[in-house]
């Protein structure tokens, strides 16, 4: 056989010497090739499929789940592997099969064995990986020159923003009625392809559940529309008559917003009906691991625009994996007018740092305290509800239960008959041995799956079906029961009685989720307004369903599908984000001669 570059310098003669010592293997796609820190025992040579390098985060919060690792791509020619072979330290990064992948290995002994019996030869294949290995060096340093010296912006990203600048000039001036037309278009656009969408989205992230995406697709779509309608959102808005003062809308002109894996559909068509709204531009940027199903609900959101007479290029979307390089020209682009950054933590701080004013969000960790007057049936059939809904990938859902330690057992009880499991101390250890890696995180292969799943694999078994896991716990802030889980999987703390419920919930919120969402379970009016007061949330919810109440379904909360952390959590804003978010407001004050200043004596 002939090898591929850079081992293509090898006669045929050569080849077929090597041949014995490169095992042909193959992988289906999805499948991990070797992980990150295992032993450098051999390289592959790729000859069909693409394999993609990717730094491994550990824990299973937003931040590792939306923030992009990806190093790069391998084609086939190409070697993976060779700088541990040859230096025979650990694997630096994780190489995963993008797609079907056919490679010969070439394993450390099988290269010993290769130079001893045919020197020649062997040194002609470790000249080869040396050359490989040095030429990837050259690249790493080329790509660290871009970051660091000034460069013209990529062809793509400039035509994206100008075409979007065109585009939003275009409707700048329709009447209310004509762009309410337009977002609804938008929006019975997708709606109509909610379960293709959320089938397509699960079948390419691994993630979540079909019925749920159909949910969050049609809240995203209808009921965000049902939102907007009939509200002004250019020219003159209000006038305080005593004041003399008019507001006035402008648009911020082109958005660029980020799309996570999580929710990619839902805040796709989310983010496209609320610039419309506000008479803006858009262009979008997918996660890769969410890009074709991204291509697929672009095309339907710009088929929508076009049939009701607007230009296609209001919303955009970079239709090939978007390099870290050409995020962060979109976002430093002069003409771009804001940043609506869904994501990672890492993603959201490039975004606060481009330059460019940004809209940001935080990760969530929200308690639930449970106090002694709660409903406790009620209480636990809203937990259920939330936590179980698209197999807890909703930042905003509860993570943590604060129980007031008088109701505890009866809080438990109601949990188990409204489709929780809560684990019995033998389960929740034997569930801690399996879901949590010694670097005291969760595994990522819980992100997002079924709890019934979870549950059997572990032969954690209930006479219903468990829709939630709900794991007993001692208050521990090197733990990650302490943290955000993207999991149906919540903690379950103990209190001494209120105020200590209430002090527990402020140290969680504060250890991460600052901000966020923060929940309580009472029929206390006092108790209510109380927590209101302490808690250092943006959306703090009452005898709600956490993740049903931050988007407004079962609360008089905006429907939204980006959450505010305010400055508690970093942020610029507590709001739902909605087109008002979108707009500059501006004031037209009239004169009016100076009032009489009062004297200080007086």
């Amino acid at each position: 056989m002939a090898f591929p570059a850079p081992l293509d310098t090898l006669t045929d003669e050569q080849s077929a010497l090597l041949t014995p010592y490169a095992e042909r293997l193959t992988f289906a796609a999805g499948e991990r090739i070797f992980p990150a820190g295992s032993p450098g025992d051999g390289c592959y040579i790729i000859e069909e499929g693409r394999v993609r390098l990717e730094l491994e985060r550990p824990g299973i919060d937003s931040d590792s789940l939306d923030t992009d690792n990806v190093l790069g791509y391998l084609e086939p020619g190409e070697l993976l592997g060779e700088l541990s072979l040859l230096d025979r330290l650990t694997r630096s990064a994780s190489a995963y099969a993008e797609t079907a992948v056919t490679a010969r290995y070439l394993s450390a002994t099988g290269l010993e064995e290769l130079c001893a019996r045919q020197p020649r030869l062997g040194l002609a294949v470790v000249h080869a990986l040396g050359r490989d290995a040095a030429l990837k060096l050259r690249q790493t340093t080329a790509r660290l020159a871009e970051y660091l010296l000034p460069e013209a912006n990529d062809p793509e990203v400039e035509m994206l923003v100008a075409r979007a600048q065109a585009a939003q000039r275009i409707i700048e001036s329709w009447t209310e009625e004509r762009i309410d037309r337009l977002v609804r278009g938008v929006a019975e656009a997708v709606a109509a392809q909610a379960e293709q969408l959320a089938v397509a989205t699960v079948r390419e992230t691994h993630l979540g559940n079909v019925p749920d995406k159909v949910t969050k697709i049609q809240l995203a779509s209808m009921a965000v529309y049902q939102s907007l309608a009939g509200k002004p959102a250019s020219g003159p808005l209000h006038t305080d008559a005593v004041r003399g003062v008019t507001e006035i809308a402008s648009p911020v002109g082109v958005v660029f917003g980020i799309i996570p894996v999580t929710n990619p559909v839902a805040t796709a068509v989310y983010k496209a009906l609320i610039c419309l709204k506000a008479r803006n531009a858009l262009i979008l940027s997918f996660h890769h691991a969410c890009l074709g199903v991204g291509n697929t609900t672009g095309e339907l959101i710009r088929a929508a625009l076009e049939q009701h007479g607007a230009p296609g290029d209001l919303v955009q979307w970079v239709t090939a994996r978007s390099t870290r390089k050409k995020t962060a020209q979109f976002m430093r682009h002069p003409d771009v007018g804001l940043i609506l950054a869904t994501g990672g933590a890492g993603m959201v701080k490039a975004a606060y740092s481009s330059g460019t004013p940004a809209i940001g969000v935080g990760p969530g960790n929200a308690p639930a305290l449970i106090c002694a007057d709660a409903d406790l049936t009620a209480a636990a059939q809203a937990v259920v509800v939330s936590k179980s809904f698209d197999n807890g990938l909703i930042c905003g859902a509860e993570h943590n239960l604060v129980v007031v330690a008088a109701v505890r057992d009866r809080f438990c009880a109601a949990l188990e008959a409204a489709g929780a499991a809560v684990l019995t101390p033998p389960e929740a250890a034997r569930f801690t041995a399996a879901a949590i890696e010694t670097g005291q995180s969760f595994r990522p292969q819980i992100i997002g799956q079924d709890a019934g799943r979870i549950a059997a694999f572990l032969g954690i078994t209930r006479d219903h079906p468990i829709r939630v896991i709900v794991v007993p716990a001692e208050v521990d802030f090197d733990s990650p029961y302490a943290g955000e889980k993207i999991a149906p999987v919540l903690s379950l703390f103990a209190a001494p009685d209120v105020d200590a419920g209430f002090a527990l919930s402020r140290r969680l919120l504060r250890h991460q989720g600052t901000g966020h969402t923060a929940v309580i379970h009472s029929t206390s009016p006092a108790l209510i307004e109380r927590f209101g007061v302490e808690m250092p949330a943006s959306r703090i919810l009452a005898n709600s369903p956490a993740v049903q109440g931050v988007c407004g379904v079962t609360s008089g909360l905006e429907p939204s599908f980006t959450l505010g952390c305010g400055t508690f959590g970093g942020n610029s804003t507590t709001d739902n984000i909605t087109y008002r978010n979108l707009l500059n407001i501006k004031r037209l004050a009239r004169y009016r001669a100076p009032e009489p200043v009062a004297d200080a004596a007086g």
